[in-house]
């Protein structure tokens, strides 16, 4: 374990009466605290500061000036069909023309031919964890930041890897990593990073041990001091933790209103924060040019948000039809995932399996909810604890051939998601088109053996199908 404090633990554990000097255990404990705070801190900083080289391989080496990409079938990210007979030219990490007229290429340029593959966007999760979707929950609790983070990086690559060249992360300490991605000292998909989850004692992410409540002379405890939560239980606590968050670089904050699955011993019809607490929570957001979503599943729980002003509600699981019709009513997002069955939870069991039973219910009510008011809704996968279950990000998108067309799929999860980025506005870490194949996009383009407007459930076999994968004009996977 990367513990900073275990250096030390002699002088309070093995020195006698010195076990009960309180200053010696403060120390002991501050160097604990110390090693957890600034284990990705020191990364994100060497980043910053070019102290880290860039690892030498194809995908961190400089990318081409220009790149052509020929005899493609285009998925713009906004069509129902495909556009035959398109070039896609791409320099300095965007897209600078489509030339359906073949034109001759640049000179300079670095020629790849498609040979009538589908050209699409990369694709974008609106509802992922990056620190935390494959590390098992055990592991997590132990608070080892070695462990966590090693195994949040291979897992960043592997999402990449899937054809996900965007993510808008809900929880956990990702501002540092994030850095460490658009360095290029690791490969993993751009983040739109919430920061600590934010919630009030009991619920949803309140993950503390019983022996750390009640907080002892101000202590955080090991989730807060990870990053994944902030705990508190007043307004001018949560305003100062929302700034907080977007004090370290937060793109848009999350609250939780209510109990949620994987947390043991906060159900899923409880609320959290009061109107006016949410509300409040709302104003400092848009003071930051930027926007609040509320974590609920419950009816009266998701009312609440949308009473509170807040511009996207995540899950909404076991809403009821009048609530759906307030989503359109008030022009809201919602921000869900197509769970419908154990083996898009695997990672839960106990009173977590029960709960994600009551999900796989409420799942098909929302979308059909969705489609009937015309909701604008948002894909994601929310999948979390089990590098097992991670590979099911792919599947989780093709669940929504339940209610759409392979193309209102892939639009939902190209420039649908990409809508609902926007709402980040001057917060947001990226500043252009993401979602689209277009001039002047950014350069996130995914090159498929097979065309998933015909046959969706190709994208769930990405090792196989995908062929090329490229991010802000760098490739990173060409099986071309």
């Amino acid at each position: 374990m990367f513990k900073a404090g275990r250096k030390y633990g002699h002088l309070v554990h093995d020195a006698g009466c010195g076990c009960a000097n309180r200053d010696l255990q403060q120390r002991s404990r501050y160097l604990g605290e110390y090693s957890r705070r600034t284990f990705l801190a020191g990364i994100g900083s060497m980043a910053v500061a070019g102290m880290v080289p860039r690892a030498g391989n194809a995908q961190t080496s400089k990318r081409p000036s220009k790149i052509l990409l020929n005899q493609i079938r285009l998925f713009d990210g906004k069509s129902n069909t495909l556009q035959n007979g398109s070039q896609v030219l791409v320099e300095e990490g965007r897209i600078i023309a489509i030339d359906a007229a073949n034109n001759p290429p640049p000179a300079d340029a670095i020629i790849i031919a498609c040979n009538d593959r589908v050209l699409m966007p990369g694709m974008i999760d609106a509802h992922w964890h990056t620190i935390y979707a494959a590390v098992p929950l055990q592991v997590l609790l132990t608070g080892d930041p070695g462990m966590i983070f090693a195994a949040s990086t291979a897992e960043a690559e592997r999402t990449l890897m899937r054809g996900f060249t965007t993510i808008r992360d809900l929880g956990g300490p990702v501002f540092t990593f994030k850095q460490a991605i658009d360095a290029g000292i690791i490969p993993g998909p751009r983040i739109f990073p919430s920061g600590a989850m934010i919630t009030t004692s009991g619920g949803h992410g309140d993950l503390r041990m019983p022996f750390e409540i009640p907080p002892r002379d101000g202590q955080l405890s090991l989730s807060e001091l990870m990053g994944s939560a902030a705990i508190v239980d007043d307004v001018g606590g949560l305003k100062r933790r929302v700034r907080e968050q977007l004090l370290q670089g937060a793109s848009q904050v999350k609250i939780v209103g209510g109990g949620g699955v994987s947390s043991p011993r906060s159900p899923l019809d409880m609320s959290t924060f009061s109107e006016g607490e949410i509300r409040a929570a709302a104003d400092v957001a848009r003071d930051w040019n930027t926007y609040v979503t509320v974590h609920a599943y419950a009816s009266n729980t998701v009312r609440r948000a949308i009473d509170a002003g807040v511009a996207c509600i995540e899950h909404a699981h076991l809403m009821d039809e009048e609530t759906a019709r307030m989503f359109a009513d008030k022009n809201i997002w919602l921000s869900t995932q197509p769970f419908l069955s154990i083996e898009d939870a695997a990672s839960q069991t106990g009173v977590g399996a029960e709960r994600a039973a009551q999900i796989f219910i409420g799942t098909p009510k929302i979308y059909g909810y969705a489609k009937k008011y015309g909701i604008k809704t948002a894909w994601g996968s929310d999948l979390l604890f089990s590098p097992e279950l991670t590979p099911r990000q792919n599947v989780m998108l093709t669940h929504l051939s339940n209610w759409y067309s392979n193309a209102e799929a892939l639009r939902m999860a190209t420039s649908g998601n990409a809508s609902l980025l926007t709402l980040s506005n001057l917060r947001t870490p990226y500043s252009g088109s993401l979602g689209v194949i277009e001039k002047g996009a950014f350069a996130d383009i995914l090159v498929w053996d097979g065309n998933p407007l015909d046959d969706i459930k190709m994208i769930e076999e990405p090792e196989k199908n995908l062929k090329l994968v490229m991010k802000d004009g760098q490739i990173f996977k060409n099986a071309l």
